[in-house]
């Protein structure tokens, strides 16, 4: 059966602040798509308890898969960069599209070229982040390395409601990524800073929300052909 013309996108998150920046991702590259939002804000904190994803977080996240495909969705989107492992077990068992959030940045990263920095606030996510990166660096035989600044103080302003400070704490941050070939705004909520950290950087820099948006785009469509 063909995909309807407005394929429904659910977005599940785990931050509310990762709304807003694809919300954003989806008007500027894919207006047409219905976009559906899934949000458990306890998924952060309970994921920034454990070393490790737990068993139970894999289960409720592959739960709200299950959920977004009850509600009709035509492809899925997670938002929050802390749950790879889990979302890859909801990917292999579903026939419709799911999307880690970085996945599809990670791919043009590669294309840039082999020193990627990258600036996350979250981290509980950056072990599993930089392993899905060397994981498909060595896929696609690119002798790749990343290198990662962790601004936690960007996280706690942006909860208060103060994106000035978070982007300008991010691009004093990339002041430190001198060098690199690109780089990458870790999560959703981080990429409000892409023209902040863009004013001080001398290479790309890319977000997670548009390359996603694009990728899901391109997926769809070849579905349909």
């Amino acid at each position: 059966m063909p995909l309807p013309a407005a394929p429904r996108i659910t977005l599940i998150h785990a931050v509310q602040v990762a709304m807003q920046p694809v919300e954003q991702a989806f008007r500027a590259h894919w207006p047409a798509a219905e976009i559906v939002h899934l949000l458990d804000d306890s998924l952060s904190p309970d994921r920034a308890r454990h070393a490790s994803l737990s068993t139970e977080l894999h289960a409720r996240i592959n739960s709200l898969a299950d959920y977004a495909v009850a509600c009709g969705a035509d492809a899925i989107l997670y938002t929050c960069s802390a749950f790879g492992e889990a979302i890859e077990a909801a990917a292999r068992r579903l026939t419709l599209p799911v999307l880690k959030p970085n996945e599809s940045m990670f791919e043009a990263a590669l294309q840039a070229g082999k020193r990627i920095g990258m600036l996350a606030t979250f981290a509980p996510s950056v072990d599993s982040m930089e392993a899905e990166f060397r994981a498909l660096a060595f896929e696609q035989q690119v002798n790749a390395a990343i290198t990662t600044i962790v601004v936690v103080d960007a996280m706690a302003a942006l909860k208060v409601g103060d994106a000035e400070q978070h982007n300008a704490l991010l691009a004093d941050a990339a002041r430190g990524l001198q060098g690199c070939d690109c780089i990458l705004l870790a999560h959703f909520s981080t990429s409000r800073a892409l023209a902040a950290v863009q004013a001080v950087s001398s290479c790309p820099v890319l977000t997670s929300p548009a390359s996603a948006v694009e990728k899901l785009q391109r997926l769809m469509a070849s579905r349909v052909g």
